[in-house]
């Protein structure tokens, strides 16, 4: 098979450097992401990362073409995705917990079945049509990282929301259409500026530091 010859050029846009991810984190990745208890920062790395908001298209970290999804995320204490599900497999290694995974066969959160807690170096895997929804459980702030399952972008609703958290999200002006895409609303930009603002703050507020100064532990 014949591959393409590769350069420094192209090398170069393989590489995702931390220190520029940072600053591409996009703050209402999901129709829950306003809705207080499920705060976090969200970062695209390769492919969409199961959004639904198309600002992924500008703010991914790679963007050459993969088979796979790559995402990154962090969430300050008692924070992260509402009840959901998938109809494709995504896996979460934790890069700093614990974080709580609670898990279900229904779509009410009400009904979940149990839960199971993940660490530093642990990895959690969650199969399609199980619900679920997950909370950073210590004390600073939480970090993920999370490979899926191969699936396209926009074309049918992707993640299935439970109704109590879509009937949140929608008192707060957020929805997603029938191909799965966020409508963005009229207060969008400034909802944005200032949830990117809320969750810096909160960061510096756990960790001391601001996010900017942050480096993962050595």
């Amino acid at each position: 098979m014949e591959h393409p010859k590769q350069t420094a050029e192209s090398m170069a846009k393989n590489v995702m450097r931390f220190s520029e991810l940072k600053d591409k984190g996009i703050p209402i990745m999901f129709i829950d992401s306003m809705i207080p208890r499920h705060y976090r920062m969200n970062y695209a790395v390769i492919g969409d990362t199961a959004s639904e908001n198309p600002d992924y298209e500008i703010q991914r970290a790679i963007t050459t073409p993969h088979n796979f999804q790559i995402g990154m995320g962090w969430a300050p204490p008692h924070n992260g995705p509402a009840w959901h599900t998938h109809d494709y497999i995504e896996s979460f290694f934790i890069l700093k917990g614990p974080w709580r995974f609670y898990w279900g066969n229904e779509d009410d959160p009400a009904k979940a079945e149990g839960y199971i807690d993940v660490n530093e170096w642990d990895l959690i895997t969650l199969p399609p049509g199980m619900y679920r929804g997950f909370e950073y459980i210590g004390e600073e702030i939480g970090w993920f990282f999370a490979v899926l399952e191969s699936h396209r972008v926009f074309e049918g609703k992707d993640p299935y929301w439970s109704p109590q958290i879509e009937q949140q999200a929608a008192e707060l002006g957020y929805h997603a259409n029938e191909l799965g895409k966020m409508v963005h609303p009229s207060h969008y930009q400034q909802d944005k500026a200032e949830h990117t603002q809320r969750l810096l703050d909160l960061f510096q507020q756990h960790m001391g530091i601001p996010l900017q100064d942050f480096q993962p532990p050595k």
